[in-house]
């Protein structure tokens, strides 16, 4: 049987008929070029099969001041330009214990003043994001948060002024937002509060 070793010099085994049957040591020029996971997908081979639309859409948000407070930066950021984000207030429920006769209509309003239906509101949302100020009792976040939960809409609740506020303070907001926030966080100001919502899709 002929074959070869790793200098590829023929040799013969005695006795044997020549036979086909060979080695061959694989010599490499040089390192296998290796190309990443993340690398071939930005590869132009794979650019076609790549989709080019948004991943995601735009969400219908809906933002409510609960206090005087937090109604001046909601106002504020209602300046800016949105996709689908709408701004009220219900600052004038803000200290007003509901009691017999209480309406949903009436105490939540647009920032001109008009009268909006908080259902009716909801209904049309995909979000509702609470915003309330630290040591304000925001008593309307409990109204919020039921008709959210009835309508199954997610909520989010954003406290002002958290880094300022004594414990005691703060304890008696987030006493308020956290049974009804499925998301929670203490603000540091209308900036932090305009990257939230840009995060939010809004």
């Amino acid at each position: 049987m002929m074959t070869y070793d790793n200098q590829q010099r023929p040799t013969e085994t005695a006795g044997k008929p020549p036979s086909t049957t060979f080695n061959c040591a694989l010599h490499l020029a040089g390192p296998v070029p290796f190309m990443s996971e993340s690398a071939r997908m930005s590869s132009a081979a794979e650019a076609r099969f790549r989709i080019n639309a948004p991943n995601s859409k735009p969400r219908h948000v809906k933002v409510i001041a609960l206090d005087r407070g937090s109604e001046a930066v909601v106002k504020e950021l209602a300046r800016l330009r949105w996709n689908n984000a709408a701004f009220f207030t219900a600052s004038a429920f803000s200290g007003e214990p509901p009691g017999r006769g209480f309406s949903m209509q009436g105490w939540l309003a647009d920032l001109a003043g008009r009268a909006k239906d908080l259902i009716d509101e909801i209904k049309s949302a995909d979000l509702v994001v609470m915003v309330a100020t630290a040591g304000e009792d925001a008593q309307a976040a409990t109204l919020i948060g039921e008709a959210c939960s009835l309508k199954r809409v997610n909520t989010t609740g954003l406290i002002l002024g958290g880094a300022a506020a004594s414990d005691e303070m703060l304890s008696k907001t987030l006493s308020r937002l956290r049974p009804w926030s499925l998301m929670l966080v203490i603000a540091n100001g209308t900036d932090y509060i305009e990257d939230m919502l840009v995060a939010l899709r809004a």
